[in-house]
């Protein structure tokens, strides 16, 4: 074990325990699906279907989808942000469903690779409302946005505004419509990983260092793209709105700058990143404050600037798919650590919610296929993979009957788990069920061990 693995696992074993829960067997309702609830038989439901049935007929480990809280939360977001331009930030979680139910919500979509935009195109959805992202688009990504027609590109660098001068001429009458991303300065309070809006890292052109202003006359002399605004995005998993005020307040700024020149730019982008409950501690911001707070705090500083106020958009993704989702586990075997904890095993782990390992996520866990009267124990829910940092959730309670066979539920699954789901020790991806009104639909098949088989060509 290296170093820093040995820091990293004392700091983990020496973290606070949660707080032991009154009733072991409750739903908390922060956390979970809105349909989510249990039967006469303390199973968990979603969608009116036992997760017990679900597991019968789609096996385990399955990502659970609620169709209706994902559709709900869609709408939230539209009508707390009737004013905005609301991007559904696909990299949380997109498939075929997803890109339809946003599209039939009224949002936009926000994609940002070549493979992401392609579940887009397969479902029709308006070029106008597309939006893509990307720190490195190659020709080819910056190509099939073009040739899709997407409504806005966010530029990255001065290496892409090169790519894109030199594709335009190949697309006669394109002028696309930009924004360029500006690093603000605002370190976000998520982890490092998450943090995108300060100066030591990957994303946008430098507000400090003058890049942006750099970009924003470039765009403006050579006229080949329509540049149309800024663009922000502070990093994700953000319970609170300081960091979303300070980087609006410093865009606005910049555009004051460039607007007392002679240009106005009619469009601010906020990016997302908004935060979910994971565990009873989490208090996120909902949609209609952050709305509320984001549409005072811009018209307050362009009121002091004396500039109009421009066109806002946002880009949630967590927000809207995590609590949808839910991971169904079966336990494979239980080890009692006398004095620290309980060792619960499943059939899935860090191949199918990488979270835990990445970004020290904390996520909570329930009994979900039967009621349990006994005392509720300190539990480790890690995965089958050879790895010691294969957990999936770190610590939080069952009762103290958990045994091989039982059913888990993980809620707050629905983002970044089926998305940077992944292979290791060869294990395939698990199904995403959708559940709603009592029936079950696979919106993403089970992987085999033939469809990895079938890769490896040597």
């Amino acid at each position: 074990m290296r170093l820093t693995d040995q820091r990293n696992a004392v700091s983990a074993a020496e973290s606070p325990s949660p707080p032991v829960p009154e009733d072991v067997n409750a739903l908390h309702p922060g956390l979970w699906p809105t349909t989510a609830a249990l039967d006469d038989h303390g199973v968990l439901t979603i969608g009116g279907v036992p997760v017990s049935e679900i597991a019968e007929r789609h096996g385990t480990p399955a990502y659970v989808f609620d169709e209706v809280d994902f559709r709900a939360r869609c709408a939230a977001f539209r009508e707390a942000f009737h004013d905005f331009d609301v991007y559904y930030a696909g990299k949380a979680f997109l498939s075929r469903t997803t890109a339809r139910i946003a599209e039939e919500a009224g949002l936009s979509l926000d994609v940002c690779t070549e493979g992401e935009l392609a579940y887009a195109q397969a479902v029709g959805f308006p070029a106008e409302r597309i939006l893509m992202h990307g720190n490195n688009k190659s020709e080819a990504e910056l190509a099939a946005a073009l040739e899709y027609g997407v409504g806005r590109i966010v530029v990255d660098s001065f290496e892409e505004l090169d790519r894109l001068h030199a594709l335009v001429p190949h697309f006669p009458g394109s002028r696309p419509r930009v924004l360029l991303r500006v690093t603000v300065g605002v370190r976000a309070d998520t982890h490092a990983y998450i943090a995108t809006a300060h100066e030591d890292q990957k994303f946008g052109f430098s507000l400090v260092g003058g890049e942006a202003e750099t970009a924003i006359r470039r765009v403006l002399d050579d006229g080949l793209l329509e540049l149309r605004g800024l663009h922000s995005h502070i990093g994700s998993q953000i319970l609170g709105t300081a960091g979303f005020e300070a980087a609006a307040k410093r865009l606005l700024e910049l555009r004051a700058r460039i607007a007392r020149e002679g240009a106005e730019l009619p469009e601010l982008d906020l990016g997302g990143g908004f935060g979910i409950a994971y565990t009873p501690a989490d208090e996120p911001t909902g949609p209609k404050e952050m709305a509320d707070i984001l549409r005072t705090v811009v018209a307050r500083e362009c009121a002091a600037l004396g500039v109009g106020v421009p066109r806002l958009a946002i880009e949630p993704g967590r927000a809207i798919a995590g609590p949808s989702g839910v991971t169904l586990y079966r336990v494979g075997t239980v080890k009692h650590r006398q004095g620290i904890r309980t060792f619960v095993a499943v059939d899935g782990g860090m191949s199918d919610n990488v979270r835990t390992a990445l970004y020290d996520a904390s996520y909570s866990v329930r009994l979900a296929g039967r009621v349990s009267d006994a005392a509720p124990v300190l539990v480790r829910v890690v995965g089958k993979h050879c790895d010691a940092g294969d957990v999936v959730v770190r610590d939080d309670h069952l009762p103290g009957d958990v045994r091989p066979g039982d059913l888990l539920a993980v809620p707050g699954t629905g983002a970044y788990c089926r998305s940077l789901a992944h292979n290791y020790n060869q294990i395939p991806r698990p199904p995403v069920v959708a559940v709603a009104d009592g029936r079950t639909r696979e919106i993403v098949r089970r992987e085999t061990i033939a469809d990895l088989m079938g890769l490896d060509v040597g």
